[in-house]
């Protein structure tokens, strides 16, 4: 276990490309070969944009495999979710020789434990693991709040060494950062700029599937302190953030890569394709982001 793993960076919770009913590898590997050259940090593979809970486990194996081949140097985080502790104990073990970053892990969904449940859990699959975790506090997918109380207590964890922060309580993501046990990744796109700019190390955004560049360069800046060119970029992103979400994700995500050419727009049930309108607002957010890119001075 390395007890000083780096989280910093941008990091792209990879969609998963079908073409019908299948993973399409091919697409795949050509999105991380991508995202590579554009500069990203790294990939986490099988997370909830991946739709990860509807791929079974030979399919995610495979998944993460096209993922690691591709990613040439650049470091693979694997989601991991459940609520049966010693089926997920022995995943984590079954994938334990492949070369991992780390571990993205939420709560066990739709349990909703004490606290002491929560602490339990984390530190199973910690202790499990050869790759450290990145806690994902995502109380709105798993139904479960983790308290700062529980999230100090695991950040004293020597596996236990980042969290990605959904949880929508801007008091205790100030107090994480105040503390520095866990390495702060902001989870919510919307909540990239204040995250970095009070000073976590980085993200975890699905929106940088599309304007990689800007989201490379905007975290550059902010990571540099450079925060003027930094909110006038972040300006011009959040649009583009709040037309990505204004459906479930990723469907539009995978709508704008289809739109390009890159693969289809599939996904799996019950997830369902993005509208029309909203796939259009997308493609517009992005033009207008380019084209003001370029007018500035």
């Amino acid at each position: 276990m390395s007890s000083a793993p780096d989280f910093s960076g941008l990091w792209i919770p990879l969609i998963t490309p079908f073409r019908g009913t299948a993973v399409d590898h091919a697409a795949l590997t050509r999105l991380v070969a991508r995202l590579r050259a554009a500069g990203v940090t790294g990939f986490v593979a099988c997370g909830s944009t991946g739709e990860a809970a509807a791929l079974d486990k030979a399919e995610q194996r495979a998944v993460l495999d096209t993922v690691l081949q591709t990613a040439g140097p650049l470091p693979v985080v694997m989601g991991v979710s459940g609520y049966h502790l010693p089926h997920t104990q022995a995943w984590v073990r079954e994938l334990a020789s492949l070369p991992l970053h780390g571990w993205l892990v939420p709560a066990p969904h739709y349990i909703r434990p004490a606290q002491a449940g929560l602490l339990h859990w984390f530190t199973a699959l910690a202790d499990t693991a050869r790759a450290p975790v990145i806690v994902y506090d995502i109380p709105y997918r798993t139904g479960a709040v983790l308290t700062l109380d529980t999230l100090r207590r695991l950040g004293e964890h020597p596996n236990i060494r980042a969290i990605k922060d959904c949880g929508g309580d801007a008091r205790k993501t100030e107090a994480l950062l105040t503390d520095g046990s866990l390495q702060v990744l902001a989870g919510e796109d919307a909540q990239v700029f204040d995250t970095l700019a009070a000073g976590g190390v980085g993200a975890i955004a699905a929106t940088a599937h599309l304007a990689t560049a800007h989201f490379v360069q905007l975290l550059a800046d902010l990571r540099a302190e450079r925060l003027a060119p930094a909110r006038a970029r972040w300006r011009l992103l959040a649009p583009l953030v709040a037309a990505v979400f204004a459906e479930p994700n990723p469907a539009l995500i995978k709508a704008h890569l289809a739109r390009q050419g890159d693969m289809a727009p599939d996904l799996r049930a019950p997830m369902t394709a993005g509208s029309a309108p909203a796939a259009q607002r997308v493609a517009d957010r992005l033009a207008a982001l380019d084209a003001a890119a370029l007018n500035r001075p």
